[in-house]
């Protein structure tokens, strides 16, 4: 169960922090460029310097979906589990029928996957029948665009947002399903978690985007289980030679802050 394999990580480390791996190209340091595989080696230095704080490493599909892109994500998933460390790929994934069999075929390599509860249970059901792996449900996003549907009030008298948070707490049949809550929205945050008491969250946000690590805490966690993530605010840190040794310092100052509140 990903669940309890990422509680165990939790109490090892002694940390609730997701490590977003991003390599956005405009941002890798220039000598890295000769790299056969320019992100993989970004990303062995990254979990070099910051798998002794993290809980989980989240990389972002967008970010390697090209051939040699989808070669460093295979030898980044290595290397983290050889630390120890689960991988939650961040690719909002749904679709119908053998469509979206194709794309939960992924779950054979990572540890966990966000998907877009947008076309229903069925459009899930390749996910949530994956009793191993971890099925975060996009619930309440931090983008300020979020609100546009998100916050959309139902002849039911609930938010958009609160139905989905309903709709996951049903789908939990394998204690698999979490959510995707935003750390900037702490109102909206603290309203999913007391309709959905029982699920852990992946909360995103916090970092460059300035979301409130407090109650990313407070209410992200179910039974001390779920994640805080912070992605450009750890892993581009520092810039140049050093730029690993930086995040290093980002992921610890962060691991700490959030167990301030723990």
């Amino acid at each position: 169960m990903f669940f309890e394999r990422l509680g165990a990580r939790i109490e090892t480390a002694d940390s609730v922090l997701s490590v977003g791996l991003d390599p956005d190209p405009d941002r890798l340091p220039d000598h890295l460029a000769d790299h056969d595989l320019p992100r993989w080696a970004w990303a062995r230095r990254i979990i070099d310097a910051t798998h002794e704080h993290a809980a989980c490493y989240k990389p972002n599909a967008a970010f390697y979906e090209d051939p040699d892109g989808w070669r460093a994500l295979r030898e980044l998933v290595a290397y983290a589990h050889g630390k120890d460390v689960p991988v939650l790929l961040d690719a909002k994934r749904a679709d119908i029928g053998n469509t979206a069999r194709q794309y939960a075929r992924v779950l054979d390599t990572v540890d966990a996957i966000t998907v877009n509860p947008y076309l229903g249970r069925d459009s899930l059901d390749p996910f949530l029948s994956r009793t191993d792996a971890g099925v975060f449900v996009l619930c309440r996003t931090s983008n300020p665009g979020g609100s546009d549907l998100q916050d959309l009030e139902l002849a039911t008298d609930e938010r958009l947002y609160e139905r989905v948070a309903r709709l996951a707490s049903g789908w939990n049949e394998h204690d698999n399903v979490g959510l995707v809550v935003g750390a900037t929205t702490p109102d909206e945050l603290e309203r999913v978690r007391e309709v959905a008491p029982d699920l852990p969250f992946l909360v995103p946000g916090v970092g460059a985007q300035g979301g409130d690590a407090e109650a990313a805490v407070e209410y992200g966690l179910a039974d001390g289980v779920g994640l805080v993530n912070s992605s450009r605010g750890i892993t581009f840190a520092g810039e140049g030679e050093d730029f690993a040794g930086a995040a290093g310092e980002a992921a610890k100052r962060l691991k700490r802050r959030l167990n301030e509140f723990r």
